[in-house]
């Protein structure tokens, strides 16, 4: 019998339980373990069933258990408790208001807006894919726990993500779970009148496509989030934001025009209806919110600028972090598409952005050729101060990028890095965290350097930590690998198998993250009887535990993962290596936890950071790695093992001989080191090295020392440089001038006659000094105009200068440029005289491109 109607029935909170929705509506829950408790203990079965969302489970809570609770004593008190700890968490000074209470542009009276395509929090916010948007969710904690004055902008995914499963083939199914906002713990933006907040871009044709704005709270962090499934929207529009990461170019570019034009006047709006303060600085996580710096060019040039100096305002308050360093990574669209999409007028002026030069602003991202519009090179373009997310990563994007800043070697880009880091609250196991809180104490720890005490630590403590998150590992994995083949078609009756995979005493390999050709999932496969006798050792036995997704279009990529779930299916070692399908944040949490050692096996240097290994540091694990990304800083060899890199061209040969590394370490140094045990059976070396990666690396690696470098070396420079322009109105114009005037003249600049005095026959003594002078053809610009300098450095192979050493040189009274200085290292040095501009707004000498050398 089919009913005529349905209707939802929901349990409505008691007037004594109505701080709950509250602390639901506050993600900072996703951190603080005592909060999950207390929902949990409300009613554990429904919090199971809501997929452990404090905000969804409110209404299937059955009524007559609210009514107990709303009486519980016991349970109001620890509720209060809960509040009273976020009220105080939310507003008590922190470590921003401790450290720039005075900086001008950076206190209560303003912020920084920032741009990400994904967030990802929680798994009960499903707006992730992966690293960028989990570094993002870290991002936004961490800032909540300094107290930096950020609001983030990104999109609400009607599907989100896609959840994993296999086939019995072992390739990757791919399905998608509608995301209705009314489960979720946002909350519209209003209006004082009551509606919904919305705003508005137009499309090609006159197409009016409207764009509704959510908030979810992330501690102090308000997190807006894009919405263009509006009623009154056509089909097409309310697809927008349908999926992330799907559809073709022009889908990517109207979502992207959603992110970056949309979310420069959604912030905007909310700072109205709030009262709060407009953002002054600007950071685009990645280049897909490029087009936000467009529209802050078009309102300044409304507001009277010009091209140029709308410009040279926007990037002065502009940061731009770049996360790949593979070209295949970044966002390139045909340049025709979007000039179609910025719709000039008879006047070369776009009706998406209103009085944007389109031409002009095209060619901000425009690659030579003309054909191409690359969201890298116009982030580059549009921010004054630019981030790679590693130190190598930094030096990588510096050589990729170098053809932006002509006539500067690659050092001297002014590509600069932070390396990334993970939030500790959200990354470290319960178990774990109390080891923390035994050594360092109950305390923020989020502003600490020193972690010292952890050495502290007990073998006992540590082992008996280890086991138990091994054991919860076991567990899981063995959960997850019968639901796997359940979905896969087999039968529940042939799978009692999976109740005895794994062993949570043996050494556990993790080995998560996306699946792409540059991360060698398959690099462990290389040799796979070498790879079996290692799993099988009867005196030292290995399990590798493996999880990741496959983007739908990436071919490749789901091949590397068949190969290794057919593996894993082989009756011989399936107990010893698993895949688990659907990696999230809650199975991550557990993976990263239980894991002994994390491997990391990309080609170098094409991993930009990664993150997974530093969360499995915090909880004790130990670091397996490439010299790549993070690990390449900071490698010790007292917290970990390296694998070292193959210096050959051909791929192959380097996969095969760095995978026969892989093997040799973990056969003879890893588990060796695992296994061995002293008088009293405990694993005195293994444990001396975790507290030596506890100790050297965690502190390193947290999202709070990322954030405080972003605040310290970008974000209050960009203020500053962003202050400037706001409290002098001419500024703007006179710095375009000032630009227009140098540019015009530069080509004529010369330096001639160049000597080095107190040689003899080209030869110095060790320490003595010498004078270097140079005559320099200005070309009727000042001597404040430009910056006069010595190169001097070692000369190598092809009689380059390599690590320059740079010495300015000032005019003297004869009218040449000169300087005296003493050669202190031995060697064959080479020296030559340059000139490059120079102006208080400029923040790298390698900005503008130019640069005359004699």
């Amino acid at each position: 019998m089919k009913p005529i109607s349905t209707i939802t029935v929901a349990s409505e909170l008691p007037d004594a339980l109505a701080p709950l929705r509250d602390l639901a509506l506050n993600l900072r829950w996703s951190w603080r373990r005592q909060t999950v408790d207390l929902f949990r203990s409300l009613d554990p079965q429904v919090f199971v069933d809501s997929g452990e969302n404090p905000f969804a489970m409110l209404p299937m809570v059955p009524a007559g258990r609210l009514a107990e609770a709303a009486r519980d004593e016991s349970f109001l008190a620890r509720m209060r408790s809960e509040v009273g700890d976020l009220r105080t968490y939310l507003d008590s000074g922190r470590w921003f208001q401790r450290t720039v209470p005075g900086e001008q542009g950076t206190g209560q009276g303003s912020s920084i807006a920032y741009f990400s395509m994904e967030f990802g929090i929680t798994p009960t916010l499903p707006i992730y894919s992966g690293g960028l948007g989990i570094l993002a969710g870290d991002h936004l904690k961490s800032a909540s726990d300094l107290g930096v004055p950020l609001t983030a902008i990104g999109l609400l995914y009607q599907w989100g993500y896609f959840s994993q499963s296999l086939d019995r083939s072992g390739w990757q199914q791919e399905e998608y779970r509608l995301n209705d906002p009314a489960d979720l713990p946002v909350e519209p933006v209003l209006e004082q009148d009551g509606t919904q907040l919305t705003v508005r871009v137009t499309l090609p044709g006159g197409r009016d496509v409207e764009i509704a704005v959510w908030k979810a709270q992330v501690g102090r962090v308000a997190l807006l989030l894009l919405d263009t499934n509006v009623e009154g929207n056509d089909e097409s529009a309310r697809q927008i934001t349908d999926r992330l990461y799907g559809g073709d170019h022009e889908h990517r570019i109207v979502q992207e025009i959603v992110l970056g034009i949309g979310g420069v006047r959604a912030v905007q709006e909310y700072a109205r209806v709030t009262g709060g303060p407009a953002p002054t600085v600007f950071h685009l996580n990645e280049g897909h919110a490029g087009f936000s710096g467009l529209e802050r060019v078009g309102r300044l040039i409304e507001g009277g600028a010009g091209f140029s100096e709308a410009v040279a305002e926007v990037r002065a308050g502009t940061v731009f972090t770049t996360h790949t360093p593979v070209p295949a990574g970044i966002d390139r669209f045909d340049a025709s598409q979007l000039r179609g999409y910025l719709d000039a007028d008879e006047n070369g002026l776009s009706r998406l952005i209103p009085s944007l030069p389109v031409e002009a602003a095209l060619a901000l991202g425009i690659e030579e050729g003309g054909d191409i519009f690359n969201m890298a090179q116009l982030g580059f373009r549009i921010a004054q101060r630019s981030n790679g997310v590693a130190k190598l990563h930094g030096a990588v994007s510096r050589g990729m990028f170098q053809n932006l800043y002509p006539g500067f070697d690659v050092p001297e880009v002014p590509i600069g890095s932070v390396t990334n880091g993970v939030h500790r609250r959200t990354w470290t196991s319960a178990h774990m965290d109390d080891l923390y809180k035994k050594a360092l104490g109950d305390v923020d720890i989020s502003s600490m350097s020193d972690w010292s005490a952890l050495s502290a630590l007990t073998d006992h403590e540590l082992t008996s930590t280890r086991d138990a998150l091994r054991a919860d590992l076991v567990a899981m994995a063995r959960k997850h690998v019968k639901d796997s083949w359940l979905r896969r078609g087999a039968d529940e009756a042939e799978l009692a198998w999976t109740d005895h995979i794994l062993d949570p005493g043996v050494l556990t390999i993790g080995f998560a993250r996306r699946v792409s050709t540059y991360k060698r999932l398959t690099l462990m496969l290389s040799d796979p009887e070498r790879l079996k006798r290692i799993l099988l050792d009867e005196e030292r036995p290995v399990q590798i535990v493996v999880a990741g997704k496959s983007h739908p279009a990436d071919r490749p990529g789901k091949e590397f993962l068949q190969q290794l779930v057919q593996f894993a299916d082989d009756h011989g070692v399936r107990h010893r290596i698993v895949f688990l399908p659907d990696y999230d944040i809650r199975m991550a949490s557990v993976l990263i936890a239980g894991a002994d050692v994390w491997l990391n096996n990309p080609v170098r240097p094409e991993e930009a950071s990664g993150t997974s290994g530093m969360k499995a540091v915090l909880n004790g694990g130990l670091t397996f790695s490439i010299s790549d990304g993070w690990w390449d800083e900071m490698k010790d060899d007292a917290a970990g093992w390296t694998i070292p890199t193959a210096d050959v061209a051909d791929q192959v040969e380097r996969d095969r001989i760095e995978a026969g590394a892989l093997y040799e370490i973990l056969e003879q140094e890893i588990a060796p080191l695992f296994y061995e045990r002293d008088a009293r059976g405990m694993q005195r070396g293994w444990m001396t090295k975790v507290r030596s990666s506890l100790v050297r690396i965690a502190p390193q690696i947290t999202a709070a020392r990322m954030v405080r470098d972003y605040v310290t070396e970008l974000y209050l420079p960009a203020s500053r440089a962003a202050g400037a322009f706001a409290a002098d109105p001419v500024l703007a114009g006179a710095f375009t001038e000032w630009k227009a005037r140098v540019g015009q003249v530069w080509s004529q600049i010369a330096v001639r006659d160049v000597r080095l005095e107190g040689t003899t026959e080209d030869r110095v003594a060790t320490g003595a000094e010498v004078t270097l002078s140079a005559e320099v053809d200005l070309a009727g610009l000042a001597d404040e105009d430009v910056l006069v300098e010595a190169v001097l450095g070692e000369v190598a192979d092809g009689d380059e200068i390599i690590d320059p050493q740079l010495i300015p040189l000032r005019r003297g009274d004869d009218g040449r440029f000169a300087a005296r200085f003493a050669l202190a290292v031995p060697g064959r040095v080479g020296c030559t005289v340059r000139v490059t501009p120079q102006h208080p707004v400029l923040s790298s000498r390698a900005e503008l491109g130019l640069v005359t050398t004699a």
